[in-house]
């Protein structure tokens, strides 16, 4: 910090003044003391075994009064705010604790239903394939049922145009042995000679 030339002037004479002052014995206008030119020279004020009464009264108060403070407004205050914020995360173990039994709860009635649901899903697919199974045995029994009868219908016509044409033949075969017998040896034969010629020569 710089101090001008005048205002350095204006505090050495004020000092030699003072100095004056307190040589001549003047009283000090503040506490009504003298001055005296030895008096507490060159000692720092805390230093000064003058004051230590006072600075100890002093230093006493203080601490009483920082130590009711302390003990009637800080650390109440400050053990409630610790008993506040111990309350809130006990409350929010126990919420956490609710909300985890809650979700294993919820957790154990979906994998129940889970199981539930793959088990009907099971009994389900089963009945169905049992059911389709139940109608195609029913649809391939109707079928070859069906294939029976017409194979067996189809055998009897077979059977009935074997027969008729059987018959036929044979009429050709009288018809024609008829004829032949007619033109090889002129005479005539009968039906029934016939009929014994072509049953004993079916017998050989």
């Amino acid at each position: 910090m710089f101090v001008t030339a005048a205002y350095a002037q204006s505090s050495t004479t004020e000092g030699a003044e003072a100095h004056d002052a307190a040589a001549a014995g003047e009283v000090h206008t503040e506490t009504g003391v003298a001055h005296e030119a030895d008096h507490g020279a060159g000692v720092f004020p805390p230093f000064d075994t003058t004051h230590f009464a006072s600075q100890l009264l002093w230093l006493a108060i203080t601490f009483g009064l920082f130590y009711l403070l302390m003990s009637k407004v800080i650390i109440p205050r400050i053990g409630g705010i610790l008993e506040t914020r111990h309350d809130r995360i006990a409350q929010d173990l126990d919420e956490a604790s609710r909300l985890k039994g809650e979700a294993d709860a919820a957790i154990a009635a979906y994998e129940q239903e889970l199981a539930s649901a793959r088990a009907k899903g099971h009994s389900i697919a089963d009945t169905a394939r049992e059911a389709a199974k139940s109608k195609a045995k029913a649809d391939r029994d109707g079928v070859e049922a069906g294939l029976a009868k017409k194979i067996a219908a189809a055998e009897a016509r077979i059977a009935d145009i074997k027969s008729k044409a059987l018959a036929d033949v044979g009429a050709i075969a009288e018809e024609t042995a008829t004829a032949v017998v007619k033109q090889l040896i002129g005479g005539t034969v009968t039906k029934a000679e016939i009929a014994a010629a072509f049953k004993a020569s079916a017998g050989n």
